[in-house]
């Protein structure tokens, strides 16, 4: 399976490492592409530290580097960027507030929000998790307005029923949900009644 995944400025990084690492392990060829203030989430909330920009995503992708090609939010060259490339399937996680407006509102200025377009108007799987509290009008309206055009919002609320005893378990909780979006097989977490 091909994916694409655009990581944004909400918090909520330890999602998308886990969600990279999931997917690779499922042998999906995945396409990442971080925004700028996704990349200092991601240093801030994984490594605690200041890091380049190139250092934060080779300490991201390292593990998984054979499965992960890197594309950067300027380029348009990227076969994500249109709508002649096959691509199975489009996650954002997390997606800021922002990037759900961009989309919604139909305009795009960087890779991440053009490869949601194309997978809008393609209809293919898009799936967008959102992480924001408390939500505003605008917020839940634009999440409407995605859903309405054929979009997944899976917002980042991990449930509590399966018994989690780490920070890590309640991640996984959100990591099987978007892999089940996706129709990947996967024993991330026990299912319900099982």
């Amino acid at each position: 399976m091909r994916v694409f995944l655009g990581i944004t400025g909400a918090s909520g990084a330890p999602y998308a490492a886990r969600l990279l690492e999931a997917l690779a392990g499922n042998g999906c060829e995945i396409g990442l592409c971080a925004s700028r203030a996704g990349i200092e989430v991601l240093a801030t909330e994984l490594y605690g530290a200041r890091l380049s920009p190139d250092e934060t995503l080779e300490r991201l992708t390292g593990p998984v580097r054979e499965a992960v090609t890197l594309y950067d939010e300027r380029d348009w060259h990227a076969p994500y960027a249109s709508g002649s490339a096959k691509v199975d399937a489009y996650v954002i996680c997390p997606c800021s507030m922002g990037t759900l407006g961009t989309i919604a509102s139909g305009a795009m200025s960087n890779l991440i929000q053009r490869a949601a377009s194309v997978a809008l108007k393609e209809e293919r799987k898009l799936v967008l998790c959102p992480r924001e509290t408390p939500l505003s009008t605008i917020h839940l309206e634009n999440m409407l307005r995605v859903r309405q055009a054929g979009a997944t919002v899976l917002f980042l609320a991990p449930g509590f029923y399966h018994g989690a005893s780490s920070v890590d378990e309640l991640v996984d909780f959100i990591v099987a949900r978007c892999l089940d979006q996706l129709g990947l097989e996967h024993s991330v977490t026990p299912r319900w009644g099982e």
